[in-house]
């Protein structure tokens, strides 16, 4: 889609004519020239970050080599850096925190540019007891935990929520009941609770292959089986243990898992990461990838991530809440998972 949509950009732009300042909506001449000259020089990997404290790493490693004739275009708000790292000729852009503007940065990236593949990487919240700070993940399927049918006091699992029999929601993918969560629960027998239950909801995708309006529905997104087969070769690479004079009791490890989840909620609560880890067996838990993987699910672009645990949501072991000491050890690590798995790609 992102080569048609160019296109079509561009063919407005000449129907349409450009104002005396040069400006049709967001693109300016120069602007289209500049992204016409950059996608002579593709296909691109694609690189999406957070924000700045993990992209600090990347920029600062010596890897990345800015393209000589324009290290960067700036675009509606987004600075996308082209250049290469490891061999290969890579646009990094920075999203910001939140799904919605990490789905924005993703799809102006693949609209904008020629992209052959998706690579996301930061550091994320752990919901697995067994793994440690600065512990690379590579999950294997990306969800969007946040969408929810939120059911009225009184109605139970059994009962069909608002508008379910339109196909808008479903009761397939399973829900939290707040009442599990009383302080007065005892012996796995529930009290009421006003809150009720939320049912976890698939999102409404509209694939690039797809008919137009015809909605279809995705909640474990798969990322690229090329890309996760070749992560295995990532597995064995060595990782930083210590930041400063602070060390973490082992090594950090890099790990393939089976999934990861997303959402607009910093989750610093360790019932609910009990919840997400033994409900959806989920590893790392962030606020940008599942969007990232949405919008590369729908444009049918491969697609992976790799974060770095910075922090046992809710804390509950010895370096749990330990993020102000070891942050940028994770940040770093994840980096560094990045650049071997791009010249694994390479090679």
């Amino acid at each position: 889609m992102g080569v048609c949509l160019r296109m079509v950009l561009f063919l407005v732009v000449l129907a349409l004519g450009i104002g005396s300042n040069g400006v049709y909506g967001e693109f300016s001449s120069s602007a289209l020239r500049n992204i016409s000259g950059i996608n002579t020089k593709g296909p691109y990997l694609g690189i999406i970050v957070p924000n700045s404290f993990e992209m600090n790493p990347l920029m600062q490693s010596g890897s990345f080599v800015a393209d000589h004739d324009l290290p960067y275009l700036d675009f509606s708000g987004r600075r996308f850096r082209i250049g290469s790292l490891e061999s290969e000729r890579v646009i990094i852009v920075l999203t910001g925190l939140s799904m919605l503007n990490a789905g924005i940065a993703t799809q102006l990236l693949l609209s904008l540019f020629k992209v052959k593949g998706v690579l996301h990487y930061g550091i994320a919240g752990n919901a697995n007891p067994q793994l440690q700070i600065g512990d690379v993940t590579i999950p294997q399927f990306w969800a969007h935990s946040g969408l929810w049918n939120w059911q009225r006091y009184g109605d139970g699992p059994e009962d069909e929520l608002a508008l379910e029999s339109n196909g808008d929601y479903t009761r397939k993918i399973g829900y939290l009941r707040f009442s599990d969560y009383n302080n007065s629960t005892k012996c796995n027998t529930s009290s009421e609770n006003l809150l009720n239950n939320v049912w976890y909801q698939p999102e409404e995708i509209f694939p690039v292959n797809g008919i137009p309006e015809q909605r279809q529905h995705a909640f474990w997104v798969p990322v690229n089986k090329h890309y996760f087969a070749l992560a295995e070769g990532v597995l064995a690479l060595k990782l930083g243990r210590c930041f400063n004079a602070t060390c973490l009791p082992r090594t950090p490890v890099v790990v393939r898992v089976q999934r990861g989840i997303s959402s607009n909620i910093f989750v610093d609560n360790s019932a609910y990461r009990e919840f997400l880890n033994s409900k959806f067996n989920a590893t790392p838990i962030d606020m940008e990838t599942a969007a990232v993987a949405l919008v590369c699910h729908q444009q049918k672009m491969p697609f992976i991530a790799f974060r770095s645990l910075s922090d046992l949501a809710g804390g509950g072991s010895a370096v749990s809440n330990e993020a102000a000491v070891f942050s940028a050890l994770a940040a770093q690590n994840a980096v560094d998972v990045l650049l071997k798995f791009i010249s694994l790609l390479s090679s």
